[in-house]
């Protein structure tokens, strides 16, 4: 009866652990998603600079490049595209998608989706380096959070499993 006691304490703490690794990793997430973001808008911008390729296109090519929540941004904008507008299938792609992006951070995405499709090579183009200004803005936020919360997060979780078996014993 003992072994089992000290099992499910042990169970306890060691599940503590993991929640709060894995709340502290949503912060570190949310950073490697929006700099991928930002990599993958800086390969848009030159695909419609240089290349001229459509839309649907370059967004197909950067979803079959990136192997993160990001892909499936470019690759359901470029599935919405069949039936709707750039700008339109943008907008709902990020909208829908499951990330670690927070809210602010999605409304900056579409609001890329406002020009898409809808001016010339140039005018997208500006567009793009506006969002990058204000991702930019979002990266350093999300650097701030990370070394903040980070470590909170992960010895909040050891101290609420220390906390749990010491209440339990």
């Amino acid at each position: 009866m003992q072994i089992a006691k000290l099992f499910i304490l042990f169970i306890i703490f060691v599940l503590s652990n993991l929640i709060g690794k894995m709340v502290a990793g949503k912060f570190r997430y949310r950073l490697e998603e929006l700099q991928e973001m930002k990599n993958a808008l800086s390969i848009f911008k030159t695909k419609i600079k240089f290349t001229y390729e459509p839309i649907p296109e370059i967004f197909g090519e950067i979803s079959s490049n990136l192997h993160t929540n990001i892909s499936k941004i470019f690759k359901n904008a470029n599935e919405g595209m069949v039936t709707q507008s750039a700008g339109q299938a943008w907008e709902e792609a990020v909208r829908t998608s499951q990330n670690y992006m927070n809210k602010e951070d999605k409304n900056i995405m579409q609001m890329m989706g406002k020009m898409l499709g809808q001016s010339d090579v140039d005018g997208q183009i500006s567009q793009i380096e506006v969002t990058e200004e204000f991702l930019n803005k979002q990266i350093e936020e999300a650097e701030k959070e990370k070394t903040k919360n980070e470590k909170l997060y992960q010895k909040l979780g050891t101290i609420l499993g220390l906390t749990l078996v010491t209440i339990l014993i």
